[in-house]
Formats: C-alpha cells, sequence, structure tokens
C-alpha cells in the first residue's frame, strides 16, 4: 500500500507503534502529587516553530495534525511518527485550517496536543532551582496571555529554565494564544504554579537567589548583576498595578528602568526583555 499523507497510516511503522504502546504500558502510572491540570484537555499550538518545539520535547503529546500543502515537506518527520502510532494528520485548505485554529494566525499548521501539567514548588525544588544556579522568573499577576507568551520567548532566548505564576483569577495561564505568540518558547521554558507567591518569593530569597523586583518608580536605575555565583530571580508585575506591596517587600532589591520620554513604563514583556539582557545577557557575555 501506498503511503498517503491524507490517510495518517504508514503501515512499514507498525513495530514502532507497538513498541510504543509496550513502553507506555511499562512505565510508571503514578504521577507526581505536586501538579495542577489546565483545565483544558486539548490545546492547538499553532505554527512552525511552536509545533516543532512540542515534537522535540514531548512528541507523544500530539494527538492530532493539520496542515498546508506548502508545509507538507516540513512536517513529514512529525507525520512518520503519528502514522506509526495511527494518529490523525492531515493536509487541508487554509479555511479548514482557520477553523481548525480558531484564528486566522495559524502559520500553516496545527497541533492539536495534551497540554501540560502545571507543578508546584516546593521548598526544595527551589533549593535544587538555586544548586544548579538555574534563572528564574516571577510573574506576579501578568493578565495578558500575549504578554505572557512574549516573556516566556525572552526567556527561552537567554537561558531561563523556568517561569513561576501564581494560581490567581488575574494570572494568565499559557494558553493557545499565550503559545503562539511564544513561537516555541513555552515548549523550553517550564512553567510552575504556585499558590502562595510572596511564600514563594521569600523561598528564592532563603535559597540564595538576588531575587530583583521591577519596579515602576522607587526602585533603584541601574540593574547591574548582583554578587558572583548568585542565581537570578526576576520578579515582574502586573501591567497596570505594578508589584503587589508585599511581593516587593519580598524581593532582595528593586530595580527601575529609567526613561526620557512621556510614557511611565514600558510594556511588562519590553521591560523584561531589557531587564533581562541587563541582568543575564550582559553577564553571559
Amino acid at each position: 500500500m501506498a503511503h498517503n499523507p491524507r490517510l495518517g497510516f504508514h503501515p512499514s511503522l507498525a513495530a514502532r507503534a507497538a513498541a510504543a504502546r509496550a513502553a507506555a504500558k511499562a512505565a510508571p502510572t503514578t504521577a507526581p502529587a505536586a501538579v495542577v491540570r489546565e483545565e483544558t484537555k486539548e490545546l492547538r499550538l499553532c505554527g512552525l516553530a511552536a509545533v516543532q518545539a512540542r515534537f522535540a520535547r514531548d512528541p507523544a503529546s500530539i494527538q492530532r495534525l493539520f496542515y498546508e500543502a506548502a508545509m507538507g515537506q516540513r512536517v513529514g518527520a512529525i507525520c512518520k511518527v503519528l502514522a506509526g502510532a495511527k494518529k490523525i494528520y492531515r493536509q487541508v485548505e487554509s479555511a479548514e485550517l482557520e477553523k481548525v485554529a480558531g484564528s486566522l494566525h495559524h502559520g500553516g499548521v496545527v497541533a492539536v496536543v495534551t497540554p501540560p501539567a502545571l507543578r508546584v514548588p516546593t521548598a526544595a525544588d527551589v533549593r535544587e532551582w538555586a544548586r544548579r544556579g538555574e534563572a528564574v522568573l516571577v510573574l506576579d499577576r501578568i493578565g495578558n496571555a500575549h504578554n505572557l507568551g512574549a516573556i516566556a520567548r525572552t526567556a527561552a532566548f537567554f537561558g531561563v529554565a523556568r517561569i513561576v505564576i501564581p494560581d490567581h483569577p488575574n494570572a494568565a495561564k499559557p494558553t493557545e494564544a499565550a503559545h503562539r505568540v511564544a513561537e516555541g518558547g513555552l515548549e523550553v521554558v517550564e512553567v510552575w504554579q504556585t499558590r502562595d507567591l510572596v511564600g514563594c518569593v521569600r523561598e528564592l530569597a532563603a535559597a540564595g537567589y538576588d531575587v530583583v523586583g521591577a519596579a515602576t518608580r522607587s526602585g533603584r536605575p541601574e540593574a547591574a548583576p548582583g554578587a558572583a555565583g548568585k542565581p537570578l530571580a526576576l520578579v515582574l508585575g502586573n501591567e497596570e498595578h505594578g508589584l503587589t506591596p508585599v511581593v516587593a517587600s519580598s524581593c532582595t532589591r528593586l530595580v527601575t528602568i529609567p526613561g526620557r520620554g512621556k510614557m511611565e513604563s514600558l510594556n511588562v514583556s519590553v521591560a523584561g526583555a531589557v531587564l533581562m539582557w541587563e541582568l543575564l545577557g550582559r553577564r553571559a557575555g
């Protein structure tokens, strides 16, 4: 039987599918206790960068794939794996792809995936991050999913290991919109969620982090890296209200980006990019 990309099955990969099923049965079934599962059962990832990043990180999470003709060769490897797992992949017209994506901004390919579990950081986790010297971003009620996606993309660029967000109704989650803006960044940077953001910030400081809060005003104008050997935790506040007072007071220091124009502040994702460059990019160079 000839391989047809519209049918989503490749008989020569049946052995691989059988091996994958056997491995799944042998894998442990007990999940970590401290996880928060996203409410949605499926997530639509749009654009080649996001889909390829998910495939590289967790190919088994891709349940279905839809793509325009121009993307056929570029998603060929993904289609082969989906064929082996007897999952659906299909070349479709642009109008149908818009319906699948729920957006005009689909980038020519859409993967329907299982959403990630958001883990809850413990004090032991924080101490281990500090021991490994890994940078952390803490978002104090960032409300716009596009800002979350843009921050994640910048964090991935600068090698930030993870983002911690609060379990708060006004805090953006890693939704489809966030993934679309992140361009694969949310597949590289781990997202953790806590019900006690203040406690988490204090644990970071206690573990030896240089916890830098981004303040709209009243912070020091220089954002030089802290003491040598100290890992960085950068805390960014809500788009309208900035850092809550208790979060700000829990940071080890506050910085304010000095401006010369008539705007009071930068967009939070832009401010985050500037500070990541000053605190991490210059250090790396």
